[in-house]
C-alpha cells in the first residue's frame, strides 16, 4: 500500500481513536476527560519563584486545586502516591504480606465504599474540589507518560475523604497493627493503645508561637509556624483564586489545602495533641446459636460482621486473604485482653474533617475561624492562631467527646456499662483554650495547655482530666523561658526565639553527672582516659547547641547512654515523658554508673572519630542524596553540619539524627520541616524555610538550595503579593506545558 492510498485509512483510524481511551504506561484515560483537563489547565497559571515555590492562580478554587495537585506531582509524585496507597489501605499490594494488617486497620475504620458514598452526597462546592484533585493528578500522569506509579494508575475523587486531616500521626495510626494481627489471627493480647510512648514521639511534634500586639514592636500580631515531621513531609505552596482564596503555607503531599499557614487575614499553626479524642471499650462477648453478641446494660446486641478480601504481593503474583471484621456500637474490634474484645471509638466524620481543613484557609479572622472549628473535624491537633486585628488564640484539640468524668479515660473502659458511652461532643467554647492572654504570648510544643501563656494560662481545675492529659516537656519549658524574657518581638527576634539554643534537659541531667563525679573522683580509675578534662569541658559548657561545641557532643552521647541504662530497669508497662524519664534516670543510676557511662562515651567517640574532642557539627549532619522516600546516607559524600538537635533535650529547633548502616556520623530525618514567621499588618510580611528544597529530583536546582539556610536557622522572604512574585519569577506556565 502506497502513502497516498494509506492516508484515508489513517484519518479514519484517528477519528475512531478519538472515541476510545488513551493508555499511557497502563494509565487509561478517555479522550473526553483529557479534553476537559486540557480546558481546565488553560484556566490555571503556575508561577514558580526563584526558590521553586509554586504560586498557583485560577478563576475558581477548583482551578487552583487542579494546579496544586499538578505541581505536587511535578515536585514529588512518589510521596503523593505513597500517602494515598497508605490511607486507602493498599500497602500490601506493593510491600507484601507484612503490610496486610496495616491495610486491615485502614479498612476497619474506613473503606472506599463509605468514601464513595460520602463523595456522592458531598455539597457541590466540595465535590468540585474533589473532582479537581483527581483531575489535576491524572492530568499530570497523562502528560508525563514516563512516570511509572507503583500502584495507583488513576486517582479517584473520593480518595481525599480517607486522608482528610493532614497530620503526620494520630487517629488510626496509634492503633497498633500488632494487636490487630494478634486478634484477627490468633486472638492473643498484646500492646495497648494507651501505652503509646510520648517520649519516642518527641521529635514528631511541633512548636507554635503567637505574639499579641502588646508584645510586638510594630503592634501587629506575629505567628511562628514550626512543625516537626519526617523530612520532606510537606511542600511550600501559594494558592490564589478569584473566589477569595489566597493562602500560603505547607501542604501535605496529595492534599489540597494549606495545612499550616496563613492568608492575608489570619494564620494557623497545628501541634500534635494528646487531648483524649478516642477511647477503647472492653466488650463482653457471648455466643448464641453460632451468632456473636455483646453486652450493653441489660441487653445483648448483635456483633456486626463484614468480610473483606485483601490483596497482597507475593513471589508468585497477587494473592488474597479474607478477614471477617467485627464491630460494636463503640467501633471496630481492634484487639483482645483477658477474654474481652477491644473496640475503638474515634472521630469518623471525614467530610467534616475535610471541609474544616479547607474552609479555615479562607477564614477572615478570629470569628470566622472559630465558626469553621464548630465542624469539630480535627481530632489530633491543637491550634495556635493570630489575625490582622491583633487577636491571638489557642485551642487544645477540637473533636472532644463528652464523657462521665468518674471514669479513667486514659485506660480502656467497660463497654457493657452504658454510663461509659459518649454523650455527644463538647462545643468549641467548652474545650481548653485561651484568647488574648494578658501575658501577650501563646506557645504550644505538644505539652500541657496549662502553661501556654505563662501566668495567663487556662486553669486546669476548670476542665475534665480527659481534655488535657498532656504532660509538660522540655520544649514547653524552653518556650516559656524565651517568650517571657523579651519585652517586644519582631520577625527577626521571633526567629531568634524559635532557634534559641538552650538545651533545658541538661539543666537537670548535667548537675547529676557533675555531682556524681565529685562523689567518685577519688577512685584512681576515674582519673584516667581523659575523664577529668571531659568533666571540665562539661562544667564550662553553656548547655546550648553549636556546631563547634564539644560539650554538646559529650552531653548528648552521655545522656543517651545513661537514659538507655535507666530504661532497661523500668517496669515493662512504665511510661515516660521528657521530665519523668530524666527524674527516673537520675534516681535509678548510681554515681559510679553515671561516671562510667561518660568514660564509655570517650571510648566510643575515640573509636569512631579518632578523638573524643569532636565538635557536634562534625557528627550531626544534613544530607540529601537520592530524594527517595527512604533516603540513604554516606559518610564519604557531602553533607552539612547542623547545630540543633533532638527536641527530647529541649531544643526548640528539632533535628533528630541517627547513624545508618555504614555510617559513623549521624544524619537527620525528622524535625524542622516547613518553618515560617508571619506578621499581620496592613500588608502581610513573612519569611520561611524548608528542609532542603522544593524538588525531590537529585541534580535539580531546588533539590537542596534551601539546605544552607535550613542548617543555619536562616529564612528567606515569602513572596505573597503579585508584585513581589513578579520580581522573582523563574518560570510561568499552564499545567501540561
Amino acid at each position: 500500500m502506497n502513502r497516498v492510498t494509506f492516508q484515508p485509512f489513517l484519518f479514519l483510524f484517528l477519528a475512531l481513536f478519538s472515541f476510545v481511551s488513551i493508555s499511557v504506561q497502563g494509565q487509561s484515560f478517555s479522550q473526553a476527560e483529557i479534553a476537559r483537563w486540557q480546558q481546565q489547565a488553560k484556566q490555571v497559571t503556575i508561577t514558580r519563584d526563584t526558590w521553586g515555590v509554586p504560586h498557583i492562580y485560577g478563576k475558581t478554587d477548583a482551578d487552583v486545586v487542579f494546579g496544586l495537585l499538578y505541581t505536587q506531582c511535578e515536585d514529588d509524585f512518589d510521596r503523593v502516591e505513597e500517602n494515598y496507597i497508605t490511607s486507602i489501605g493498599r500497602l500490601a499490594e506493593i510491600e507484601g504480606e507484612s503490610a496486610l494488617y496495616h491495610d486491615l486497620r485502614a479498612r476497619l475504620f474506613m473503606d472506599s465504599t463509605q468514601a464513595i458514598a460520602i463523595y456522592k452526597k458531598s455539597p457541590a462546592w466540595m465535590k468540585s474540589l474533589l473532582d479537581a484533585f483527581a483531575s489535576g493528578t491524572n492530568y499530570y500522569l497523562y502528560t508525563h507518560p514516563t512516570v511509572k506509579p507503583r500502584l495507583l494508575k488513576r486517582f479517584q475523587p473520593w480518595m481525599p475523604l480517607m486522608f482528610s486531616e493532614g497530620s503526620i500521626g494520630g487517629n488510626i495510626s496509634v492503633v497498633p497493627t500488632e494487636r490487630i494481627k494478634a486478634f484477627y489471627e490468633q486472638r492473643k493480647s498484646t500492646s495497648w493503645l494507651h501505652n503509646v510512648d510520648h517520649y519516642e514521639r518527641e521529635s514528631v511534634g511541633s512548636n507554635g508561637f503567637a505574639i499579641a500586639p502588646s508584645k510586638s514592636a510594630t503592634k501587629n500580631a506575629l505567628l511562628l509556624i514550626n512543625p516537626h515531621t519526617s523530612f520532606y513531609f510537606r511542600s511550600e505552596v501559594h494558592m490564589v483564586s478569584q473566589s477569595g482564596l489566597n493562602a500560603y503555607g505547607a501542604v501535605t503531599w496529595g492534599q489540597f489545602f494549606i495545612y499550616q499557614g496563613f492568608n492575608e487575614n489570619c494564620g494557623w499553626m497545628h501541634t500534635t495533641s494528646y487531648a483524649d479524642s478516642m477511647d477503647e471499650y472492653l466488650e463482653t462477648i457471648e455466643k448464641k446459636n453460632n451468632a456473636l453478641f455483646y453486652k450493653h446494660g441489660s441487653a445483648l446486641k448483635p456483633v456486626r460482621t463484614q468480610t473483606v478480601r485483601l490483596p497482597y504481593k507475593s513471589g508468585t503474583g497477587v494473592q488474597y486473604k479474607n478477614f471477617t471484621m467485627y464491630f460494636t456500637e463503640h467501633g471496630p474490634i481492634a484487639g483482645e485482653k483477658d477474654g474481652k474484645w477491644i473496640a475503638v471509638d474515634m472521630m469518623n466524620t471525614p467530610l467534616n474533617a475535610l471541609e474544616q481543613s479547607y474552609l479555615r484557609t479562607k477564614a477572615t479572622g478570629y470569628a470566622s475561624f472559630k465558626e469553621v472549628m464548630k465542624l469539630n473535624g480535627n481530632a489530633s491537633n491543637n491550634t495556635i492562631f493570630a489575625d490582622r486585628n491583633g487577636t491571638i488564640a489557642y485551642w487544645h484539640g477540637n473533636f472532644m467527646p463528652k464523657r462521665d468524668p468518674k471514669f479513667d479515660w486514659s485506660q480502656p473502659v467497660d463497654g457493657s456499662n452504658p454510663e461509659t458511652d459518649w454523650k455527644g461532643l463538647h462545643s468549641v467554647d467548652e474545650i481548653v483554650q485561651v484568647r488574648n492572654p494578658a501575658s501577650g504570648w501563646i506557645q504550644n510544643c505538644n505539652a500541657t495547655p496549662f502553661t501556654v501563656s505563662g501566668n495567663s494560662s487556662p486553669e486546669k481545675g476548670k476542665y475534665p482530666a480527659y481534655m488535657a492529659p498532656d504532660a509538660e516537656n522540655y520544649r514547653g519549658i524552653n518556650a516559656v523561658r524565651v517568650l517571657s524574657r523579651r519585652s517586644f518581638f519582631t520577625l527577626d527576634t521571633l526567629i531568634a526565639a524559635a532557634n534559641d539554643p538552650h538545651l533545658v534537659a541538661f539543666d537537670e541531667l548535667l548537675p547529676a553527672l557533675l555531682n556524681a563525679y565529685q562523689t567518685v573522683s577519688g577512685d584512681s580509675a576515674n582519673q584516667k582516659n581523659g575523664l577529668p578534662e571531659a568533666i571540665q569541658i562539661l562544667k564550662s559548657w553553656n548547655k546550648s547547641y553549636g556546631v563547634t561545641s564539644i560539650g554538646q557532643t559529650l552531653a548528648i552521647f552521655w545522656g543517651e547512654k545513661i537514659q538507655k541504662l535507666a530504661r532497661s530497669r523500668a517496669a515493662g508497662d512504665q511510661r515516660f515523658d521528657n521530665l519523668s524519664l530524666t527524674a527516673f534516670t537520675i534516681s535509678s543510676t548510681t554515681p559510679q554508673e553515671k561516671v562510667t557511662a561518660l568514660a564509655e562515651v570517650l571510648t566510643d567517640l575515640t573509636r569512631d572519630f579518632g578523638t573524643w574532642k569532636t565538635p557536634w557539627g562534625d557528627i550531626n549532619r544534613y544530607q540529601r542524596l537520592t530524594g527517595n522516600i527512604q533516603e540513604t546516607y554516606d559518610d564519604q559524600k557531602p553533607s552539612l553540619p547542623v547545630a540543633f538537635t533532638s527536641s527530647a533535650w529541649g531544643s526548640l529547633a528539632a533535628f533528630a539524627a541517627k547513624t545508618y548502616p555504614g555510617t559513623k556520623k549521624r544524619y537527620g530525618s525528622v524535625g524542622n520541616s516547613f518553618v515560617a514567621v508571619v506578621e499581620f499588618g496592613k500588608r502581610v510580611k513573612a519569611r520561611s524555610v524548608v528542609t532542603g528544597g522544593q524538588s525531590s529530583r537529585p541534580g535539580a536546582k531546588h533539590f537542596t538550595d534551601q539546605a544552607p539556610l535550613y542548617c543555619e536557622g536562616n529564612f528567606k522572604d515569602v513572596l505573597f503579593y503579585p508584585e513581589d512574585v513578579q520580581k522573582h519569577v523563574e518560570k510561568t506556565y499552564h499545567p501540561g506545558q
